[in-house]
């Protein structure tokens, strides 16, 4: 089994901060990437950030620059760190992973159950 625990989501002011963490636990031989989608009403779920285990990061356009992605690989858990929030940014944010698992072939994706955050005044 493979959790992936989300925490840090809540209510906040436009132009105000939040910093969201992820920790994934488990039967886990190693995680490839890990990074936050979000999914606002009525729209797909879409891209926020994402890291690899070496550092590389990717960031949708509509965050960069007011987002940041970091990872702690020795504790398999990533933060995203999100400041100058809009009311754009309100969505439920998903954790996600790509990792090994023992016994098993390839690199499978695995989420968290997600996190609300709201931007308003």
């Amino acid at each position: 089994q493979v959790q992936l625990v989300e925490s840090g989501g809540g209510l906040v002011q436009p132009g105000g901060s939040l910093r969201l963490s992820c920790a994934a636990s488990g039967s886990i031989s190693s995680i490839n990437a890990m990074g936050w989608y979000r999914q606002a009403p009525g729209k797909e779920r879409e891209l926020v950030a994402l890291i690899t285990t070496g550092g590389n990061t990717n960031y949708a356009d509509s965050v960069k620059g007011r987002f940041t992605i970091s990872r702690d690989n020795a504790k398999n858990t990533v933060f995203l760190q999100m400041n100058s929030l809009k009311s754009e940014d309100t969505a439920v944010y998903y954790c996600y992973a790509a990792l090994r698992r023992p016994y098993y072939t390839g690199s499978s994706p695995y989420w968290g159950q997600g996190t609300q955050v709201t931007v308003s005044s």
